[in-house]
This record gives structure tokens, sequence and C-alpha cells, in this order.
């Protein structure tokens, strides 16, 4: 034993070791990160700059000439810049607020309560993790349109409510819940709500906080697809492309849109990075 425990103190990385680790770590990271760099980046850099090759990573000349230029394209805009961003929010909010309560309370029962097919729905809900969306896109539309909901917000928020990633989520990290913790709230008078409410999404933060993270992102980024044609019921991300369609000359307002598209979601996630990573090592998730 004594012989083992030296073999196992002499694999200790040295100094030296430590520091070449984390010269290839940061190497990783920057790679990792450079796309975000250069987004960013490119929105404060004029035209000049935007078409040199090889491109420079850091602007020379910062500028804010191409958010003017988005700020005098969004006031020129028919339908008021406002309308496009409340309908963002509105999505935003119902489908991630509806997702997770809706996931938390069917994963309760799945996690802590045992009847008749539970088993069975489970494997299900994990069968349809393996489906990418363009293969559930002409079922969603046909099903969406069969209840009259096209040129309806609804047609967003119903989908993202009934993700089965967080159904998935929740209930695995359910599961690692003491079974005689809830079962000492219910010798003390606790209803199920309170149980819930009180003591079960407490103690699972990290997953809620991570479907918010993850839904947030997916909403943000819609722009309707085929299911909302109205212009006044366009979200944020359609009004964005369209101004940034156009000739050559709007490169830097397709920059200053990528930047605004990419930092909210961005910020969000590194605000709650631990609690994503939490999340998926005790979900089980690779």
């Amino acid at each position: 034993m004594k012989r083992l425990f030296k073999r196992k103190r002499k694999l200790n990385r040295s100094l030296a070791g430590d520091i070449f680790l984390f010269a290839v770590l940061l190497g990783f990271g920057f790679f990792s990160a450079y796309p975000l760099i250069m987004t960013a980046s490119n929105a404060f850099k004029p035209l000049d700059e935007l078409f040199l090759f090889p491109p420079r990573l850091l602007p020379r000349n910062i500028t804010l000439d191409n958010f003017r230029d988005l700020s005098e394209l969004i006031g020129n805009s028919w339908i008021p810049f406002s309308r496009y961003f409340f309908n963002t929010i509105l999505i935003t909010t119902l489908g991630t607020g509806g997702h997770v309560i809706i996931a938390s309370m069917a994963a309760f029962p799945l996690a802590k309560y045992k009847f008749p097919g539970r088993r069975i729905f489970f494997t299900l809900v994990v069968y349809s993790l393996m489906f990418a969306p363009q293969v559930t896109s002409v079922p969603n539309y046909i099903i969406i349109s069969g209840i009259g909901l096209i040129d309806n917000p609804s047609a967003i928020i119903l989908p993202a409510i009934a993700s089965s990633l967080g159904l998935y989520l929740m209930k695995q990290f359910m599961s690692q819940i003491p079974d005689e913790l809830i079962e000492s709230a219910k010798i003390d008078g606790a209803s199920e709500y309170r149980i819930f409410f009180q003591i079960v999404m407490p103690l699972v933060k990290p997953a809620w906080l991570t479907l918010i993270i993850l839904l947030f992102q997916r909403l943000w980024t819609t722009d309707g697809g085929s299911f909302i044609f109205s212009e006044e019921l366009k979200p944020l991300s359609y009004a964005l492309r369209q101004i940034a369609q156009g000739t050559i000359e709007r490169a830097g307002t397709i920059a200053a849109v990528s930047f605004i598209m990419m930092i909210v979601p961005v910020t969000f996630f590194i605000l709650s990075q631990s609690k994503v990573v939490e999340t998926f090592s005790h979900s089980g998730m690779k």
C-alpha cells in the first residue's frame, strides 16, 4: 500500500506541468472565444477595416457609425421598433416561464411517485430528444395549423412550453432529492403544492435556471419562422435581420445587428454558467 501511495504521489504535476496545462487550456479557450471577440470587434470597425484581408481581430479606429446607421434605419421602419421588442419579450417570457413551470410540475411525479406506465412515459421523453427540430418541423406545423394558431405568437410559445428537454432535466435532478425529506414534510402536514414550491423547487434551482438560459437563448433569436406572417407580430430578430439585408454598404449595420443579438444571451449565460455545469453533471448528459 505504501508503494502504491508513493507511486500515486509521483504522478502529481510539477509547476512546469501546471503552467503547460494552463497554457494549453488558455489556447483552447481563446480559440473558442475567437468568434465572439470577432463579432464584437466588427461592430465597432469602420467599413474600410471590415473588408481587410486577412481580417484584424481588434479595430484600429473605433467608431459608433454602425450603431448610428442602425438607429436611423430603425427610425424609418413603418412598424414601431418598440412593437418588435415587445413581441420578443412576450414570446421569450411566456415561453420560458411556461416551460419551466410545466416541465417542473410534470417531472415531480415522474421522479418521486410510482404509478403505472411511469417508465414507459419517461422512455418516450428520452427518445423524443433524439429527433432534431428539422424532423419535427412539418408535424409541428400541421398541428399548429390544425388548432388555428398560425400567425399568432402562441404558435411559437406553445411548442416551447411542450419541449421535452426540460422534463428530462428536471426529472433527473429531482431524483437526487432524498425520499425521506418529502416523507417528513408530509408527516408535518405539508400539502403537495407546498412540498413542490417550498422544498423541491429551491433544491433544484440549478436545473430550472439552466432551463431558463437554454430556452431564453433559443426564443430570443427566433424570427417567427413559417408560423408568423403579420409584420406587427414579428419578433426583434426578424426586424434586425430585415434591416441588415441590403447592399454592401450595410456591412457595418450587419455587424451591429450581430453584436446586439449576441450580447444579451451570451451575458446571461456567462452570469449563470456555474449553474449550467452543475445541472448537466447531475442529469447525466454529456
